[in-house]
């Protein structure tokens, strides 16, 4: 406020009931002095501000000095109108909604520690049949070491990723830690890497499966047929719902469990007669013409190549909100245990009986080795048992993917679609098959090459391993009060790190193809993801240059071109999203919304604050200085006297219609009484 030598002005309270300003300004009578008499804070609600709202007419644009940038559009097109204060009382319709809502999400946390460990160890596990001949090409009669070097980094990751999902017990694995602890467009990354893995663990697990039989019998069809039948009938798998999804994983995992106990008994009585002569014999040929630093140098690749049988680990966190409390930690634990003594146990029974030349022929290991050891009966087992758990792994890719996808749509980065399910199961049927088609595309894309989409696998699921630590770093910067039953030391974080680094150099190195392959199907879907979450961008930059070809305008056929746009970029703004506030200070309130300016394609924002009748003083003003800062969006103020808890933010969900993964918040404390995961909301501020 500015006053002259021969004028001083005197501010009287102002009072605001909802939408209804009023403001007084009186002169002194006194000229001789100059005097400024301050009101309370609370009640000034900065008179500038709305004396200059207060005199507009309804629906005038907040600024008019900035020229429009479209040469034919007036500058009320970037106007979304003014906002509102309003005082909401949640009815009982809606408490009872919000109520039946946590029970759902309560019911579908269904998965107990061995089901949900059924659902990645099918992949983990079925990896012993594509790994171990990759391993030994390049690790010699070294390969039972590097197996379980490369088993024992999972150490590394596991307090990590048991850290993070304490804090945030979401499904969308990465993507929803990358969400909450950073920015959007820096979680579309990690959400085009776990799909990228989800769809090579589909593809590697069906492509295996039909090259393994093919390798006992002759079919009919070529392999690439059979990895597509393999792709339709989990597809009606999936279809199927969750629960029985489970239930086939784990009776595909007791399957092969006791099919690996079976080989792994007999091995051990044909080794026990046989003696260590066939061990000695591989273990000098493998030596032959070998240096200490060329015997490194296999055990290094044979430790890059044997990442490939820990895919499947990255996949528990991805349905983690479907496991029961307090069983993920379990999860982690069964599926490191058993690959680090299935992977690296198996190895070395396969070098102490079968020759090295056969060994590294790479023709289905298991079989011949189940072949020796018991005969045909156990050779047939073996080969049904490859099928059946690597076609389980294509079903861990489709769930995981899933719950990915659905995440997706519901923080509107792909359309509404993606969430119809099959009324009978639940199961998202646009989501399943989109997955599918997905899949079968890149498949197509490599000449339905195993190998170069093997390869591909490899770094893609480096890089997902990679954003864990990434992820956990930037939580204890950016979140560091949210609350967490777990917590790590910064060596796993940094250890973790390090040895994705150089396990993903020693890759490139051996096959430097490797990295055009992951950057090229990377780029695509991250075109694709900026394209889906940027589409008001897009569409102005169109009517943009619509409007700089007049003639356009003026043709019957493109006549109405730039009203479409209009109305398309409207419709698009007009979905709302909800900022979920404690206190007043502007400053906080500022940079949430700028959040929501670069993060979301909205131009309506609710601030909603609960309370239980003393209201922040400077909330009403504050609401409207950023409704006059923000001509692009309608800033609302909505005060509601209740509880803050999951009930009532479920209730309020369903009566403003605004899902809860388009309400932000700022982090809880560690005093806060509700799981994150309960809220449903995102966390976008300290």
């Amino acid at each position: 406020m500015q006053t002259s030598e021969k004028e001083c002005v005197s501010i009287s309270p102002v009072h605001s009931s909802g939408d209804s300003l009023s403001h007084t300004n009186s002169p002194r009578t006194n000229p001789g002095s100059l005097v400024l008499r301050s009101p309370l804070f609370n009640h000034s609600h900065f008179d500038i501000v709305l004396r200059r709202q207060h005199s507009r007419k309804e629906g005038k644009p907040k600024f008019t000095a900035v020229p429009s940038r479209f040469l034919n559009l007036t500058n009320d097109f970037e106007f979304a109108g003014w906002g509102s204060i309003s005082h909401l009382t949640l009815t009982p319709q809606d408490i009872c909604h919000g109520e039946a809502e946590l029970n759902v999400f309560r019911e579908e946390q269904v998965l107990g520690q061995f089901t949900a460990s059924a659902l990645a160890a099918n992949d983990i596990l079925g990896g012993v049949f594509y790994t171990l001949p990759s391993v030994v090409a390049v690790a010699g009669v070294y390969s039972p070491i590097s197996l379980f070097v490369a088993a024992l980094t999972l150490f590394l990751w596991r307090p990590v990723m048991e850290e993070m999902a304490s804090a945030l017990p979401i499904s969308g694995a990465s993507y929803t830690y990358l969400l909450n602890v950073s920015t959007k467009p820096v979680a579309l990354l990690g959400s085009a890497l776990l799909l990228l893995d989800f769809s090579a663990t589909a593809v590697v697990s069906a492509a295996t499966a039909a090259s393994y039989l093919a390798g006992e019998v002759t079919l009919p069809f070529p392999v690439y047929v059979g990895a597509v039948f393999v792709f339709v009938l989990f597809t009606l798998v999936s279809l199927s719902g969750l629960r029985e999804s489970a239930r086939v994983a784990t009776g595909v995992l007791a399957m092969h469990v006791l099919v690996m106990i079976t080989l792994i008994v007999a091995s051990v009585i044909a080794w026990g007669r046989g003696g260590m002569a066939q061990l000695s014999s591989n273990w000098s040929l493998g030596h032959v013409g070998l240096s200490p630093a060329g015997i490194a140098r296999q055990v290094f690749n044979g430790i890059c190549i044997g990442m490939l049988g820990l895919t499947g680990f990255e996949c528990a966190p991805a349905y983690i909100s479907k496991m029961k409390q307090n069983c993920y930690p379990k999860v982690l634990r069964n599926l490191h245990i058993s690959v680090l003594v299935l992977t690296s146990g198996i190895m070395l029974i396969v070098l102490a009986l079968l020759p090295l030349d056969v060994v590294e022929s790479g023709s289905n290991i298991l079989s011949l080795l189940a072949q020796k050891v018991a005969g045909r009966w156990l050779r047939i087992m073996v080969v049904i048992d490859a099928v059946v758990v690597l076609c389980a792994g294509v079903l861990t890719g489709i769930l995981s993917a899933c719950e990915l996808l659905v995440k997706l749509s519901c923080d509107r980065v792909l359309p509404r679609a993606f969430l119809a399910t099959v009324p009978a199961t639940g199961a998202p049927y646009v989501t399943v098959i989109s997955f599918i088609a997905f899949s079968a595309l890149i498949y197509a894309s490599t000449g339905a090459s195993l190998i170069v989409i093997s390869q591909m696998f490899t770094m893609v699921w480096l890089a997902v391993m990679a954003l864990f630590p990434i992820s956990l770093m930037l939580l204890r910067f950016s979140r560091p009060r949210l609350p967490r039953t777990s917590q790590c030391s910064l060596f796993f974080v940094a250890g973790a790190i390090g040895v994705t680094v150089t396990v993903a150099a020693g890759n490139v190195a051996m096959a430097p193809t490797i990295a055009g392959w992951f950057a090229l199907y990377l780029i695509i879907l991250l075109v694709l993801f900026y394209m889906s979450q940027n589409k008001v961008i897009l569409l102005r930059w169109m009517y943009w240059a619509y409007d700089q070809l007049p003639w356009l305008h003026r043709l019957q056929l493109t006549k109405g071109w730039g009203d479409g746009l209009i109305r398309r970029m409207r419709n698009l703004r007009r979905q709302e999203v909800c900022l979920l506030v404690k206190t007043d200070e502007i400053n906080n309130l500022f940079n949430m919304i700028l959040y929501v300016r670069h993060n979301e394609e909205t131009s309506r924002l609710k601030l909603v604050h609960f309370h239980s009748g003393d209201i922040p003083s400077e909330m009403e003003a504050n609401a409207k200085i950023l409704d006059e800062a923000f001509p692009e969006i309608t800033v609302d103020l909505i005060l509601i006297k209740g509880q803050f808890d999951p009930k009532n933010l479920a209730a309020l969900s369903h009566h403003l219609n605004i899902p809860r993964a388009l309400m932000f918040m700022s982090s809880p404390g560690p005093n806060f009484g509700y799981s994150v995961a309960e809220l449903g909301a995102r966390i976008i501020s300290i």
